[in-house]
Parts: C-alpha cells; structure tokens; sequence
C-alpha cells in the first residue's frame, strides 16, 4: 500500500500561535481539502506567528523535509504590517504562480468588496506547490474550491505525486491523452 501524500497545512496567526484564540483556518483547510481529494493523504499541521523568517522556514521544511506535494496556508495576506505570508512564499519559491491569487480575489469579489486588500498568491518549491489562502474559513472554502480543479495537474506538471480529486465535489482537470 502507497503511503498517504503529505500535505501542509499552515496556519499563521501571532494570537492563534500564541494560544490566544483558537485556530479556525486550519481545520477549515483540512475539512476542505477532505472534502475535495480522493486521494489518501495526511495532514503535516503547523500554527506559526506572523513572523517572516519564520513563515519561510516552516515552507523550506514542509517543501524540502515533509516532502509535501501542496502546502496551503491560511493568514497574514492582507495589506497590515505584519501581514507578510505572500512575501515569504515568494522568497522561498522557485516560480511564482499569479493566476492563483487572480482567480481567487475574483472568487472573494463575489461576496465581499474588501476582496481586493487580499494579496494572496501561490508559487513552485521543487516538487512542491505553495497557496496563500485568505483567513476566513468560509473564504477557505470558497478560493480552494475555484483552485482546486487546478491544482493536481500543476502538481504532476512539477514532478510531484499524483492527487485526484472526488469528481462529485470537484472535477481536477487533467488535459486529455491522445
């Protein structure tokens, strides 16, 4: 039997790190993600504060250690001081991927106008793709479902493993052999 895929789940929050509140955007992240993949996989969990240095190490381990085909991230995308996940990912990604963030705020347009402070994206880590999603579970919810048709295709064009999605609750598209 093939070991489940590990994915990353990282919820970054100074006061969710801190223990101040409870996290709510990486349960939502994993609900969403079990929701959506047929295929087996784990969850490699991180809570880390808003902490540049440190937000970038969690995804050098989780790419280069854990071996993680998808990290998603929830927190720290919006225009505030602290708020630097999208300049952390950039700096530890090989490529960036802007359709991602594009696709999403167009997504969080639909229900909320703030959408457009959102700066969330996605990039490549080696075999690894990275996603910035907003901290709002329902918005979780909502940007993972626009991507989600996206994502396990990107992750076989980098070399990563294969992840299938359940075709009732997302179809992943694949382009078609001939």
């Amino acid at each position: 039997m093939t070991q489940p895929v590990p994915i990353g789940v990282v919820t970054i929050s100074d006061r969710a790190s801190q223990g101040v509140y409870q996290d709510l955007g990486g349960p939502a992240m994993i609900a969403e993600l079990t929701r959506f993949l047929s295929t087996p996989w784990r969850a490699v969990a991180r809570v880390i504060p808003d902490e540049r240095d440190v937000i970038e190490a969690t995804l050098r381990d989780l790419a280069d250690i854990e071996g993680c085909a998808l990290i998603v991230t929830t927190g720290g995308t919006g225009p505030a001081p602290r708020d630097v996940t999208p300049e952390a990912t950039e700096a530890v990604c090989d490529k960036m991927m802007p359709g991602f963030g594009e696709l999403m705020r167009q997504e969080s347009l639909k229900v909320v106008p703030t959408a457009i402070l959102s700066r969330q994206t996605a990039g490549i880590r080696g075999h690894s793709l990275i996603v910035n999603l907003p901290g709002k579970p329902s918005a979780i919810a909502d940007c993972l479902a626009a991507v989600m048709p996206a994502v396990p295709y990107c992750i076989d064009l980098i070399g990563g493993p294969f992840l299938d999605t359940d075709p009732a609750v997302c179809k992943a598209f694949r382009p078609k052999v001939k």
